[in-house]
């Protein structure tokens, strides 16, 4: 009679492992905002961290290869008024990034493909319709330019980043602080944790609550809440003893949870991080020095815990490598970028493999950059799953793709009351020409300022490549 001790899995001997330390980025001073954010996020392209600034708040934003000590004077992000307090890479421009900050409101912003000489202060878009700090921000997977932001209003907004304004507004259904936002897969549903102990399944477009679970954990610390790839929904909260716990529930019957595990007794709030293709769930706590991982399957008991990553140093917040910027060579399944006070530390979680051609168990297509619908389709009731594509021969990020904010001229649908009011002879009356040409001698303008700006970057990289050369 034979019997199976052990659970057959491909992911049975995942390990994680720091890179070198001359693959860290030293130097950085993170942010010590008290806020549950992971204060970092990565793309194929940059990294990007939440930093200390004095007399607003800022963010530096670093080019993958960059590595090394970060000189005192990089250029950050430097917009908002008042401390930033999330981050977001748009899934499909790996050049956008929106920012969520302290002073109400949001902002998008371009990064250029070289290092700028000087800060970066004028974001393409600010978005303004909250009336407290605004702690959380999340794209939509699949349609191009909608942007999420919860604040401390306890108010969802949904904008359309490429007119700059806004398409919904989530209102009189948070009673308290948003603790979290999530989408599904295809963008057509959002699940929500709140301070009043409920997590809410939201269709935004209909404005109405699909789904509701009170105390999915009875402890008073914040919930988290993540879709799977499946529609199920992966919790993590407290026990009354405070103990950490995670659950996994079917929408389908919300009230019993398919699975539910204690794991230890620590405040951090853990952070789950997911990879849909693995079905891997990564929980990370604010303040722990280890990440546990588990695999999510359909048979009992449906959450199996795979093993722990753990180091000496805690971590201040953690950034998650989409797929398709995964070494695919090395048998990368993810890659965690680890902030500490003063450096960021990427770690690498690797499937132990022998052969080195193309292991297409690890790797199925991916969502890639392109956009499924656009903003008006999906708000018209549109939904597609995400665009995929092939990791086989590796992912290589595409060029600079400008965001272009449209804005809506609202004198176009308002016509103005009353008579029109005369020119006064003191203001100029530019003719249309006139206007355009004045405009065009304005592009290129700068357009001659951004090329000096490359030169400039160019040769301060040759100056360091020659000083090193010289040491």
């Amino acid at each position: 009679m034979s019997r199976r001790v052990v659970r057959q899995s491909k992911f049975r001997h995942v390990f994680g492992q720091p890179v070198k330390a001359d693959q860290m980025y030293e130097d950085i001073r993170v942010s010590k905002v008290t806020w549950d954010s992971s204060f970092c996020a990565v793309n194929p392209k940059f990294v990007a961290i939440i930093v200390e600034s004095g007399g607003g708040g800022a963010f530096i934003v670093l080019p993958l290869a960059k590595t090394g000590r970060v000189d005192k004077n990089h250029p950050l992000v430097t917009g908002h008024t008042a401390p930033v307090l999330d981050i977001d890479w748009c899934p499909h421009n790996d050049n956008v990034i929106a920012s969520a900050s302290e002073d109400t409101t949001v902002m998008v912003w371009q990064i250029p493909d070289y290092v700028p000489v000087r800060s970066i202060t004028e974001p393409v878009v600010t978005l303004e319709g909250h009336s407290k700090r605004v702690g959380i921000i999340s794209w939509h997977p699949t349609a191009r330019n909608v942007l999420l932001s919860a604040g401390c209003d306890n108010l969802v907004i949904l904008w359309n980043v490429g007119t700059g304004e806004m398409l919904l507004a989530l209102e009189d259904m948070h009673t308290d602080l948003i603790y979290n936002v999530g989408w599904n897969r295809n963008g057509s549903l959002l699940v929500t944790t709140c301070k009043d102990k409920k997590v809410r399944v939201i269709d935004p477009r209909k404005q109405q609550i699909v789904a509701e679970k009170t105390k999915p954990h009875d402890g008073a610390r914040p919930i988290r809440a993540i879709f799977m790839a499946d529609g199920k929904i992966f919790t993590t909260g407290f026990s009354k003893m405070s103990e950490r716990q995670l659950g996994l529930w079917d929408l389908k019957n919300f009230e019993d949870p398919i699975a539910l595990q204690e794991m230890d007794t620590s405040n951090g709030v853990l952070l789950p991080f997911y990879d849909p293709d693995s079905s891997i769930v990564y929980l990370c706590g604010k303040g722990d020095s280890s990440i546990r991982y588990f695999e999510i399957t359909d048979e009992a008991p449906y959450v199996h815990y795979l093993n722990t990553y753990s180091s000496k140093e805690p971590q201040r917040g953690m950034g998650f490598m989409p797929k398709r910027g995964l070494d695919v060579s090395k048998c990368e399944i993810a890659r965690f970028f680890k902030l500490h006070e003063r450096k960021c530390e990427p770690i690498v979680m690797t499937v132990p493999r022998k052969s080195d051609l193309f292991q297409d168990d690890l790797y199925p297509d991916t969502p890639g950059p392109e956009p499924a619908l656009e903003a008006d389709e999906w708000l018209s009731g549109k939904d597609a799953e995400p665009i995929l594509i092939s990791l086989r021969d590796g992912y290589v990020p595409v060029k600079n793709r400008e965001l272009k904010v449209v804005k809506k001229n609202i004198l176009d649908n308002k016509p103005p009351p009353g008579p029109r009011r005369s020119h006064s002879t003191c203001e100029p009356d530019l003719s249309q020409p006139a206007l355009e040409e004045v405009l065009e001698e304005i592009r290129a303008l700068k357009e001659m300022v951004q090329a000096q700006e490359k030169r400039i970057s160019d040769l301060e990289n040759k100056l360091c490549q020659f000083a090193n050369g010289t040491d």
